[in-house]
Order: C-alpha cells, then sequence, then structure tokens
C-alpha cells in the first residue's frame, strides 16, 4: 500500500515536472559580451536584480501591450532594461515568458552588465548604457540551418519584399500601440511566413528605419536559407517555412491582408508573358502593330474621301462643261445655217476668244444636246 502511494506521488510530481516543462518559452539565442562585466555584491547587481524583479512584476499588467521597459540606480551604476512580448501572444504567455527570462537570463549572464536574451514569446535586455532613445543599435541574427533547394533567388525576392510590406503597415501604427504584423506568401506549394514587429514606443520613421535596417542584414545571415531572424533593440524580423507564430490569434491581434505569392519567372517556350520571335514581347508587338493599323485604317479611309470627291466632281463636269474635247476634223463639218443656229448668229456674247484660226465661240447647250444624240464629244466651233 505504502509502495503504490509512493508510485502515485513520484508519478504526480513526473506529470507535474512535464508540464511544468512544457510551458517553459523555446528558447533561441542568448548575447552577453564578456568585455563588460560587474563584480558580484556590488551596486550594480543589487540595481539588476531590482530591475529584474520590476520587469517580472509588470509583466503581469494588462495594459502594457506585451512591452515595458525601465531603470534602476544612479549613474555610474545605473541599468537599463525591457522586455518586448510577440505580438500575437497571450497576455498569461508574456508574463510566463518574461518570468522566465528574468531567471535565465542570470543564469546564462552571470556577470554580465549587458546581456540580451530572446525566445519565441518574448525577449529580454538590460544594458549599462541607455538604449531606449537609439534607434538601433548592433544585431543579432541566425538562420535556419536549411537551405531553400528551389529558385533560392526568387525565394529571397519574395522574403524580401512581403517583410517590406508589413514593415509599413506594422510602423503606420499609432505610438504605444502594438507595433506588430504578420503576412503569409505562397512559394513552390509551401507557405512563407512573416513576421515583424517594434517596440510600441518608437515613432513610425524610426520603426521604419529600424525595421529596414533589419532587412537588409539578411542578405548577411540568411542567404537562401529556409527561415532567419535579425534582432536589433527595438525591433526585430522573422521569416520561416513553419509556422511559428499563432495565425488566429496575430488576426486578432493585428489584423493582416490575405496571402500574396510571387508571380514565377518566365519560362521558356511558355511564359506568362507571351513572346514573339526574337524574343520580342508581346507588349512591344501591339504597341507597334496597333500604331501601323489604325495608320492602315485612315490612310483607307482617307483615299476613300478622295475618290469619292474626285469622283463627284467629274461627274459634275461631265454635267455642266460645256467645252468637252473635239477629237476628229470630221465632228467640225456642219453647214452654215446650223452654225449660226449654234453661235446664236455669232452673237459676241458666245465669243470666247481668237486663236490661229480666227474666232472661238460657244454653243447653246441645246444644240450640245443634239450634238451628243448624233455624234458624242463635240463642243466647240471655230470659225
Amino acid at each position: 500500500m505504502d509502495s503504490l502511494k509512493l508510485s502515485t506521488i513520484l508519478l504526480s510530481l513526473l506529470s507535474l515536472a512535464t508540464i511544468t516543462q512544457a510551458q517553459d518559452p523555446n528558447y533561441l539565442v542568448c548575447s552577453c559580451p564578456n568585455t563588460t562585466t560587474f563584480t558580484r555584491n556590488s551596486t550594480y547587481q543589487a540595481n539588476l536584480n531590482l530591475l529584474l524583479s520590476s520587469l517580472s512584476s509588470n509583466s503581469t499588467r494588462n495594459n502594457i501591450n506585451g512591452f515595458y521597459n525601465v531603470s534602476a540606480g544612479k549613474d555610474p551604476d545605473e541599468v537599463y532594461g525591457m522586455f518586448l512580448c510577440r505580438g500575437d501572444v497571450s497576455n498569461s504567455v508574456c508574463r510566463n515568458c518574461v518570468n522566465f527570462a528574468t531567471k535565465d537570463i542570470l543564469k546564462k549572464c552571470p556577470i554580465g552588465k549587458v546581456a540580451t536574451i530572446w525566445y519565441d514569446e518574448c525577449e529580454l535586455r538590460y544594458s549599462n548604457r541607455n538604449f531606449f532613445s537609439a534607434e538601433y543599435d548592433s544585431p543579432v541574427f541566425f538562420s535556419n540551418r536549411y537551405y531553400v533547394t528551389v529558385e533560392p533567388e526568387r525565394f529571397n525576392q519574395l522574403v524580401a519584399i512581403t517583410l517590406s510590406n508589413i514593415s509599413t503597415r506594422a510602423a503606420s501604427a499609432p505610438s504605444g500601440d502594438k507595433k506588430f504584423a504578420v503576412q503569409q506568401a505562397n512559394y513552390n506549394l509551401q507557405i512563407l511566413r512573416t513576421l515583424v514587429q517594434c517596440t510600441p514606443d518608437l515613432s513610425t520613421p524610426d520603426c521604419r528605419r529600424c525595421l529596414a535596417g533589419a532587412i537588409s542584414k539578411l542578405g548577411s545571415c540568411c542567404d537562401g536559407k529556409q527561415g532567419g531572424i535579425v534582432i536589433f533593440a527595438r525591433c526585430n524580423i522573422r521569416y520561416e517555412l513553419y509556422e511559428f507564430y499563432n495565425a488566429t490569434a496575430a488576426a486578432e491581434a493585428v489584423p493582416a491582408p490575405p496571402p500574396v505569392s510571387l508571380s514565377p519567372p518566365p519560362a521558356s517556350g511558355s511564359e506568362t508573358r507571351r513572346k514573339g520571335k526574337g524574343g520580342v514581347s508581346t507588349g512591344l508587338i501591339i504597341a507597334i502593330v496597333i500604331p501601323v493599323a489604325v495608320s492602315l485604317v485612315l490612310f483607307y479611309l482617307g483615299f476613300c474621301f478622295l475618290c469619292r470627291r474626285a469622283k463627284s466632281n467629274k461627274y459634275f463636269a461631265q454635267d455642266n462643261d460645256v467645252a468637252n474635247e473635239i477629237t476628229t476634223v470630221e465632228s467640225l463639218q456642219f453647214d452654215l445655217s446650223s452654225i449660226e443656229d449654234a453661235t446664236n448668229h455669232f452673237s459676241a456674247d458666245n465669243k470666247l476668244g481668237e486663236g490661229g484660226f480666227g474666232a472661238v465661240y460657244k454653243v447653246s447647250k441645246r444644240f450640245v444636246r443634239h450634238l451628243k444624240s448624233e455624234e458624242p464629244r463635240r463642243s466647240c466651233i471655230k470659225i
């Protein structure tokens, strides 16, 4: 019976230890330069303990948006500290992460005046210099150990574009609110997940500059890698091909746009933008063909208009012009009475002028119609 009780107690303790271990935050990295240290039981250590206690107690507040900074002591032993929880975690997760960090950081950096520790859920930092007003300092970055095997350059481009897009959204949040954004992007049947965050006290320009500086460091640490993290004192960015944040909670914290994807690069023989011979794009062909086609149509319409106008003038001349061309000598052989009748007895009103063969008279329309009925193209008689 006693052995059964003992077994039950041991199982309970084991279960409790397992639950406690499961609730510990996911440790990422710690930075504590050995160049700046303090002496144990010194004033600096006392101020540091006071600061860590203040950070731990303030992590329970519900109106801090996952961020708090504080200082303790006076120069030269003054200590500056802060914590920042990931934008999608709950208050309880944030509190647990910060409480754990205040103890864990002293284990990993027992005598360092400057130290920073990061977990998936939060980060905690302290220093003997004031980093609150700095835009950003020297970053810490590390990457996923696996490389992208398919189109790594296009993957890097997609990462940079997506992080840049959500940086604008995060930075535009009012001062004091969470400056946090996440976004997904489709890549070769996988989902790229990205995250950016600034401390809520940063202004929009400062947050934007900090995140831009972090994105610019990706090439140094994470070129072609499946994931990467760049962390400054006041901002951080991260991307992975697996889900490292709570998408539902992130959407509730800061609504995100729908997933986006980078258009695939052109493939030979089946480009998204079709090309003609010699590699000329469809857009260029259209830009050339349309103006030429319009010009041809306008030329055709103008030609038809001129032809129609010329034809109209021709018909008008045929109906009204009584000075038609004389083509044969025989057409001039008329008797005198016909000529007198045609010229109204050689009236001066009908005289057109004189040439080398004598006076030229205009004949009457009645006479012309008479001539056309017998033999066409007679219009003028020389005397």
